[in-house]
């Protein structure tokens, strides 16, 4: 009976995870604020669930936009190295285009409503950031929105 469960436990789907831009970014912010220190150390424990096959990470060619932007050399060759962890990269097409555009309409800014539009494209179970606009917005439009976001807190203290 043991060997069962055992077999069957190792046969369910992993959490698969989208992660905001802004939480790959979070381990640079100064680290005295007490939720920014409590974030860095919730962004190291997925990595290393990641790491360990407990995660499936799903980065998007948005990622890797948003982060050839950064000015600081050091933090964009960190950022892209946690994308190598990535087990799923979607690229961007014209109808999450659009899909990103309605989210747009409801007060997303454009490139979180396209991070959002390809976390829903690619199958994530959660969308994960630690922006507080994200997270209100979504809450205020959780039914338009096919995946569910949540801060680094909420989904640590979900998943366990």
């Amino acid at each position: 009976m043991l060997l069962k469960e055992i077999i069957k436990s190792s046969k369910r789907r992993k959490i698969r995870i989208y992660i905001d831009s802004c939480v790959y970014n979070r381990p640079f912010d100064y680290q005295g604020q007490e939720r920014v220190a409590l974030e860095t150390e919730i962004f190291i424990y997925i990595l290393e669930k990641i790491e360990n096959k407990f995660y499936e990470l799903i980065a998007s060619e948005a990622l890797l936009y948003e982060n050839m932007k950064d000015s600081d050399m050091e933090r964009k060759e960190r950022v892209s190295s946690y994308f190598e962890l990535s087990n799923k990269f979607i690229e961007i097409a014209d109808k999450d285009i659009d899909r990103g555009r309605f989210l747009q309409e409801k007060g997303f800014s454009g490139i979180d409503s396209l991070h959002i539009a390809l976390a829903e494209k690619a199958g994530a179970d959660y969308f994960i950031t630690c922006d507080d606009g994200i997270i209100k917005l979504y809450k205020k439009y959780k039914k338009l929105i096919n995946i569910e976001v949540l801060s680094l807190v909420e989904f640590i203290g979900r998943i366990k």
